[in-house]
Parts: structure tokens; C-alpha cells; sequence
């Protein structure tokens, strides 16, 4: 008899338990069900957000620049967290030479970002090639180009701001007037769409800033004698005579050949796209000749 009631009794605990678990499983799913449609309500909320107001034509100026300046502390911080762990020389800095470390992180990556962008829209993109029919090249832009116009602006921004901050730690008056320079032509580019061809043919010389950056740090690390710092300084030269003076000169040639529809741009831009890389041109010359001199020291070293 024990038996039998034991039985019913397990019989009766099973199909309870098999019916708490049925209930379990439909308040999941109905849980999974309004979790999935509330994660999809915000997905679709977040793209309208993007579309109708970040990314619309009206607003990608700012959300631009504010990106470019966020993406500049961003990698400030980043650089300070990779480096304290990874290199042992950082630790030994002093309070400036860290600050300055962090900084130079910050410029190579908007170098190799800008540079990327440029090399893309000048070379490889149709949107300024001559074999479109889309209207005069100095005024073709597009929400891309002004996007990645507007991140540079932020960066030039946000390191001039550093620049004047703790001036003269981090640059002297060349620096100040480079980046003031620069930001002011790119903005003037970014927001009116007048001469973005000739802004991002200025905008591939940041390609020399990765190595003029590792030149500083193996310098600070106290590898001034390696081989690769040498090697960085041959890099140097070859980089700075081919995106700093060739390409000048190809960007000076391209105005010449497109003169007709250069002189119809705003006269701020007419006078942007002859003063700024004239002076920026003049500068580089200047930096070239003592690149030469420091690798052919160098080089005088090694013999």
C-alpha cells in the first residue's frame, strides 16, 4: 500500500513540476519575445537618430567635428593604458614627456585615418575624376568627404587647443601656425563644399606624421644609435619628398590646369586654396632641409 500511494505521490510531484516547467518556458519566451522587440524597437530608434540627425547633411558638420574631438580623448586615453603596461620606458618619463607621448598617439591615428581618406577620395573615388560630368571639380562634395573633413577639423582643434595650452612643451610658433592654418582651410572646406580636392591633396602630407612620431619616440626611448632610427629617418626623407613637395607641386600644376574653375570659388576660397599650401609649401621646404641635414649626420655616423 506504502507502494502504491508513494507511486501517485511521485506521479503527482512530476506533472506538477512538468507544469511549472511548461509555465516557466511561456513566460521566457514571451520574455524573449518583448526583450527581441524592445532590443529591435531601440535598433530602429538609433538608425532613425543616425539618419535624420547625425548623418543628415545639416548636422554631419558638428557630429563630425564633436566625433573627431571624442575620438581624440579616446585615444589619448588609450595610448596612456597601452603604454603603461607594454612599454617599460614610459614609466621613467617625466610628467610633460608622458603628455606628449599620449599626444603624438593621438596624431598618428588621425594621420593614418586622413591620409587613408585622402589617398581614397583623390586617387580612387569618382567624385573629383575628371571624367565625370558632375559640374565643376572645385565645388563636388559629398556627405562622406564633409564626414571625414569634419573629423580632421576636430583633431586640429583639439591638438591646437593642447599646443597653446602648454605652450611651448609641445610645438613652438611653427606648430601654432601650421594648425591654425590647416583647421581654418579644412573648415572653410568642410562647411561651404568649395575646393575638397585640393583639401584633401594638402591632407595626404599627414602621411610623414606616423614617422616623424616614431622618430620622437625612439628618441625619448634612448635608441637614437639604432638601426631603427635610421631606417625611420630614411623613411622620413622618402615620405616628406613625396607628400610634402612632389605632391605640392602636382596639387599647384592641378590649379593651373583647372584655373577657369578655381576662379569661380568664394574669394576666401580662391585666396585659401593659393595662400595656405603656398605657406604650408614653404614650411615643408623648410622642414625638408633639415631632415637632409639630420639623416646626412646620421648617415656620417654609420661610416
Amino acid at each position: 500500500m506504502k507502494s502504491g500511494k508513494s507511486s501517485r505521490y511521485y506521479r503527482r510531484e512530476l506533472r506538477s513540476a512538468s507544469q511549472t516547467y511548461s509555465s516557466m518556458n511561456v513566460l521566457t519566451m514571451a520574455m524573449s519575445k518583448k526583450t527581441v522587440m524592445a532590443i529591435k524597437s531601440y535598433q530602429s530608434q538609433a538608425e532613425v537618430l543616425v539618419k535624420n540627425y547625425l548623418l543628415s547633411d545639416p548636422f554631419i558638420p558638428y557630429t563630425s567635428i564633436l566625433g573627431g574631438i571624442f575620438l581624440c580623448k579616446l585615444v589619448y586615453d588609450l595610448t596612456q593604458l597601452i603604454s603603461t603596461f607594454y612599454f617599460k620606458s614610459y614609466a621613467s618619463l617625466t610628467k610633460m614627456q608622458r603628455i606628449e607621448w599620449n599626444n603624438r598617439g593621438i596624431s598618428t591615428v588621425h594621420a593614418i585615418f586622413i591620409t587613408a581618406t585622402s589617398l581614397y577620395f583623390v586617387f580612387w573615388s569618382d567624385l573629383f575624376s575628371d571624367q565625370q560630368l558632375a559640374g565643376i571639380v572645385t565645388f563636388r562634395s559629398s556627405p562622406m568627404s564633409t564626414f571625414a573633413l569634419g573629423v580632421s577639423v576636430g583633431y586640429f582643434s583639439a591638438d591646437l587647443l593642447m599646443i597653446l595650452w602648454l605652450y611651448p612643451s609641445l610645438g613652438g610658433m611653427e606648430y601654432v601656425v601650421h594648425h591654425s592654418l590647416s583647421g581654418i582651410a579644412v573648415a572653410y572646406s568642410m562647411l561651404s563644399g568649395e575646393g575638397q580636392l585640393y583639401t584633401f591633396m594638402v591632407l595626404i602630407s599627414e602621411i610623414t606624421t606616423p614617422e616623424v612620431n616614431m622618430r620622437w619616440y625612439l628618441d625619448t626611448a634612448g635608441m637614437k644609435r639604432s638601426s631603427a632610427y635610421l631606417i625611420n629617418g630614411i623613411a622620413i626623407f622618402f615620405a616628406w619628398l613625396g607628400a610634402r613637395i612632389l605632391l605640392f607641386g602636382y596639387m599647384f600644376y592641378h590649379v593651373y590646369l583647372h584655373y577657369d574653375q578655381v576662379i569661380q570659388m568664394h574669394i576666401f576660397g580662391y585666396f585659401l586654396v593659393f595662400v595656405v599650401p603656398s605657406v604650408l609649401a614653404t614650411m615643408n621646404l623648410m622642414w625638408f632641409g633639415k631632415i637632409l641635414k639630420g639623416l646626412k649626420k646620421q648617415l656620417a655616423k654609420r661610416q
